[in-house]
């Protein structure tokens, strides 16, 4: 068996091993040439990061590996299993040649062939992402709160927003913060609100409205696939699937959040007065246990799936 990176033409082998190796399982969407391509032609597209196994010149496997530590299970042709594990000790390898040390997986919790592979090859639960909605005719009517304001969040924000979001943003340093909130190409800066007290000062707590009737509505999406939300805090640097609607808050862990969230709820409500949108999405990792409280209390609880994470 040979083992080698992408060349151009292996996108059509790509899309054949897929829908060959994941047709049984539950909800299988079957890939296109098109949409694989498509991803090809993207900025981020890294041929040198995606592998393909052969057997006597045939391809019957690949996986690949993102910049960010994700990888992707090694699909396989049938009867042509016993090339996963090889295929995917080169994509670990290869990662540890980047100066890569941490690989994670997402997959869909009824997908329990791929979740036991990672396991077995060291990848334990991390942290699951919740996915919720809210109608909007079903929203928590806010306490009036004169001693605070909501507004518009300025780059001057990043450094609060940075130290409310220690254990949940993925972006740490201020620069690349900036850019993706304030120079973000699937949301204006205007997105991006905070509240702070009337008075001034710094940033008490933030959130992110996403609105733009190009994006699904939350309703009409498979909230158990594993698909990142687009504006959601702590999705920051992943693929991400843009949801119209999508509302997400940070705060300080203290018995301030709430009430805090519920401002910047009713703020994000006002919003969308003038648009069509009806429901609120949301997305927050498990492990945010604070963050977590605010989203089962008033929202409802669509799906999840699981972050299996491992050390290189």
């Amino acid at each position: 068996m040979e083992i080698r990176t992408y060349r151009p033409g292996d996108e059509a082998a790509q899309v054949s091993i897929y829908n060959e190796a994941a047709s049984e399982l539950p909800k299988f969407k079957a890939a296109t040439l098109d949409e694989v391509r498509r991803r090809a032609r993207g900025a981020d597209y890294d041929p040198a990061a995606r592998f393909l196994a052969l057997v006597d010149g045939r391809p019957v496997g690949y996986a690949a590996f993102g910049t960010n530590g994700r990888v992707s299970y090694p699909w396989c042709r049938k009867g042509h299993e016993a090339a996963a594990q090889p295929l995917f000790e080169r994509v670990l390898q290869a990662m540890k040649e980047r100066g890569l040390t941490r690989a994670f997986a997402a997959y869909r919790t009824d997908w329990t062939a791929q979740l036991q592979f990672f396991q077995n090859n060291g990848f334990q639960l991390r942290r699951e992402m919740v996915n919720y909605v809210l109608d909007l005719v079903e929203m928590p009517t806010p306490m009036a709160r004169p001693s605070s304001s909501v507004g518009p969040a300025t780059p001057e924000d990043v450094p609060a927003i940075l130290e409310m979001g220690t254990n949940v943003l993925l972006i740490r340093e201020r620069a690349a913060l900036e850019q993706y909130l304030f120079h973000n190409p699937f949301f204006p800066a205007d997105s991006v609100f905070v509240l702070r007290n009337r008075t001034g000062g710094p940033a008490l707590a933030a959130g992110i409205l996403i609105a733009n009737p190009a994006y699904a509505h939350p309703r009409q999406v498979d909230a158990a696939m594993p698909c990142f939300r687009l504006g959601a805090f702590g999705t920051e640097g992943m693929t991400t699937k843009r949801i119209n609607g999508l509302f997400s808050f940070l705060a300080a862990d203290t018995h301030e959040a709430q009430p805090r969230a519920l401002d910047l709820l009713g703020y994000a409500a006002h919003k969308l007065q003038n648009t069509e949108v009806e429901t609120f999405a949301a997305q927050v990792p498990s492990d945010a246990a604070y963050l977590l409280r605010f989203y089962k209390q008033y929202f409802q609880r669509q799906a999840s799936f699981p972050i299996l994470e491992r050390t290189l």
